[in-house]
């Protein structure tokens, strides 16, 4: 297989130099745990003390990682990464709210992206997160199979009747939905739940979409669990492959708790669990379609491999790759650029409500081992390439 990620004239195409120096200090920082830290401290002490921040927060690590601050807002970002065959993954991500108007106004959002995403080529997915629909604890409840109060009953059947609402609407107007994953102790009750709405939507093609975590060892045996139910009961699977997002949070829990982690016992592990869920998928592509979200340069490779080995189109509809905005720009742009299709899962919301997701991802990127010398590297590369040609 040819290798394609090294080509930083493609990946940065989009950025202008200054850009690329935003991008290039940006992730210096990120570089450093203790930095992350302190910013962290920093920026929520700053927030709650309602200090004037925002505009700072906007010009640097909001608008790298951030489409906008609304639908609208993000339309010029969206534009710009179509012209180079990247399309977009409109993504409300504001986390933490746990009341019913609140939850009535995420799923009244998920449906105005459908309906956006029905009159733009650029968007081919909605998407939305479980707790932006309900409780976390009353998810953590079902899915321990304990007994619900009348009101807990009540409050339930709301949040069922949320996704029927926003997959129905989804199925009506053919557009894929992407359904979040979350933390393990709550996802049971979601995957059962996503389980119900791809029995009843996906009966022609996948318009519902789950989330496999594949850092849980658990997730290939589900998937090959629910392909015998599919296969049963007449109704394609749509699944959104990812190494997963919280697993400082997952372990330290079952170590407090004493019960077996669930996370892979190794880095090595969890990658091999990713790249066999993907090569599943590709075997049974005639009833699956495959959200591949990966900042992993081999897996991307490795998926490409095998859709050339079974003969697909590298633009087969059922095939997309995924990376988050501001990140992997040279995986992204140069599949989209060797006919591969390709979104950004693109972030928006209010600046404060959106500092929950930027701290998570700062210090993901923290965690993960080379993920941010990469980024360092090609974008140095770039910077370079850019002077001798200049």
């Amino acid at each position: 297989m040819e290798k394609i990620f090294d080509n930083t004239q493609i990946a940065f195409s989009l950025k202008s130099d200054t850009e690329l120096d935003r991008a290039y200090f940006l992730f210096k920082m990120i570089d450093s745990e203790p930095l992350v830290r302190i910013g962290t401290a920093v920026t929520n002490f700053a927030l709650k003390a309602h200090l004037p921040v925002e505009g700072l927060i906007r010009a640097s690590v909001f608008d790298h990682f951030c489409g906008g601050v609304s639908e609208d807002d993000c339309m010029p970002v969206m534009e710009k990464m179509f012209t180079k065959g990247v399309c977009s993954v409109l993504d409300y991500s504001v986390e933490g709210k746990e009341d019913e108007i609140e939850f009535d106004a995420a799923m009244k959002k998920t449906l105005k992206i459908i309906e956006f995403a029905k009159e733009k080529k650029a968007i081919p997915f909605a998407v939305f997160k479980p707790t932006g629909f309900g409780r976390f604890d009353l998810y953590k409840k079902i899915g321990k199979k304990k007994p619900l109060t009348f009101e807990e009953h009540a409050e339930w059947n709301r949040v069922v009747a949320r996704y029927e609402a926003v997959c129905q609407f989804a199925h009506e107007k053919e557009v894929a939905l992407l359904i979040d994953g979350e933390e393990s102790w709550m996802q049971d009750a979601a995957d059962d739940l996503v389980a119900q709405m791809m029995k009843k939507y996906n009966k022609e093609k996948a318009i519902v979409f789950n989330t496999l975590q594949m850092y849980r060892w658990d997730r290939l045996d589900y998937l090959k669990k629910l392909h015998e139910q599919a296969k049963a009961e007449g109704f394609y699977i749509g699944m959104k492959l990812v190494r997963g997002a919280y697993m400082e949070k997952e372990n330290k829990r079952a170590e407090e708790k004493g019960y077996p982690s669930p996370i892979c016992e190794s880095k090595q592990a969890t990658d091999e669990n990713y790249d066999a869920a993907v090569a599943y998928m590709v075997e049974n592509i005639d009833k699956m379609a495959i959200f591949a979200g990966t900042h992993n340069e081999l897996s991307s490779y490795k998926l490409m491999e095998l859709m050339a080995q079974k003969g697909l189109a590298t633009n087969d509809n059922r095939i997309w790759f995924g990376q988050l905005y501001g990140m992997s720009d040279n995986i992204s742009y140069n599949l989209a650029a060797n006919g591969y299709n390709v979104a950004k899962y693109l972030p928006f919301g209010p600046v404060r409500d959106v500092m929950p997701y930027l701290i998570r991802r700062a210090e993901e990127n923290t965690s993960v081992a080379g993920q941010t010398s990469r980024e360092l590297m090609l974008i140095k590369k770039e910077r370079e390439r850019r002077k001798i040609e200049s």
